[in-house]
């Protein structure tokens, strides 16, 4: 029990990374723009969601995961289609886990470098001024 319970955790690992990449990170942003744009233009319903989860990561991640457990057949407490079933839903629910603190982990970096901006800006200014009238010295007459 204890090993597929770390197995839980470590396949979480490349679900949430896949899911992540592919669903907010800069170099999926043409293709990922393009599905949300038929994601609202598609006239057949189907159609409209197939294009969504591709732009939402807790609907990618269990397409992710689902392709994880064809994989690696992994299942968690029952050997039948029910260690499946536990085992997917698992999965997406600790990959999300994962993804929610990468995406809070990332809001606090940037907010600590608009702050880290914001108070070297501060210091800096007084010291711009004071930089440019010892720079430009006495003027001369003449």
């Amino acid at each position: 029990m204890i090993r597929e319970c770390v197995v839980l955790l470590v396949l979480a690992l490349p679900i949430a990374c896949i899911s992540w990449t592919v669903t907010h990170e800069e170099f999926f942003r043409e293709p990922r723009e393009w599905c949300l744009k038929r994601s609202r233009t598609c006239r057949r319903l189907v159609t409209r969601k197939f294009f969504y989860l591709f732009t939402c990561e807790y609907c990618f991640s269990h397409y992710v995961t689902a392709l994880v457990l064809v994989v690696t057949r992994y299942r968690l407490l029952f050997d039948d289609w029910r260690g499946y079933l536990i085992a997917g839903f698992s999965l997406v629910w600790v990959a999300n886990v994962y993804m929610s603190a990468f995406g809070r982990l990332r809001l606090e970096i940037k907010e600590e470098r608009v702050h880290i901006a914001a108070a070297e800006a501060a210091t800096q200014g007084p010291r711009r001024r004071a930089d440019d009238s010892a720079h430009s010295g006495p003027r001369r007459m003449g």
